[in-house]
């Protein structure tokens, strides 16, 4: 059986990418080149990420805004069994975002692109909030709260 080994991002700055993914969770694991730039995998968060320099970089297309935007979306992390109150998660995430900034120049505030708000999908009952990555990339947190109807 296979399993999903990395999600790769490609980064405008990795330096900058690599303090926001750790504010995150996330620990560098490896570092090293492919072809001319600079690239590393990352773990945390029950996954292994990799983030690639890009030498030249555009802006990345607003996956979140554009309703129109195809391709790869978002990555989804669940944290369900790390948190009982997802507001509360944003927001100690949101402060921790502010004070690294203040500390450095390669972190800026946090951008919350969706307050945590619920979402029924199937039988389950959703939290759900999206935030963007030091390149603008979406990236939703979900906790399940329970059963629809519980």
């Amino acid at each position: 059986m296979a399993t999903m080994h990395h999600a790769s991002i490609r980064t405008a700055n990795i330096h900058r990418a690599i303090a926001f993914y750790e504010l995150l969770g996330f620990e560098v694991h490896e570092r090293f080149t492919a072809g001319i730039t600079l690239a590393c995998w990352m773990e945390g968060l029950g996954g292994r990420i990799e983030l690639l320099q890009v030498p030249r970089p555009r802006p990345a297309a607003d996956a979140f805004a554009d309703e129109h935007y195809t391709g790869y979306y978002h990555l989804s992390f669940d944290l369900t069994e790390a948190t009982d109150d997802l507001p509360a998660w944003l927001e100690a995430l949101s402060d921790r975002f502010l004070q690294a900034a203040r500390a450095s120049d390669q972190v800026e505030p946090l951008k919350i692109l969706l307050q945590p708000t619920q979402q029924i999908i199937g039988d389950r009952v959703y939290e759900v909030t999206f935030i963007a990555d030091a390149d603008g990339l979406p990236l939703e947190f979900i906790r399940v709260l329970g059963k629809r109807g519980e």
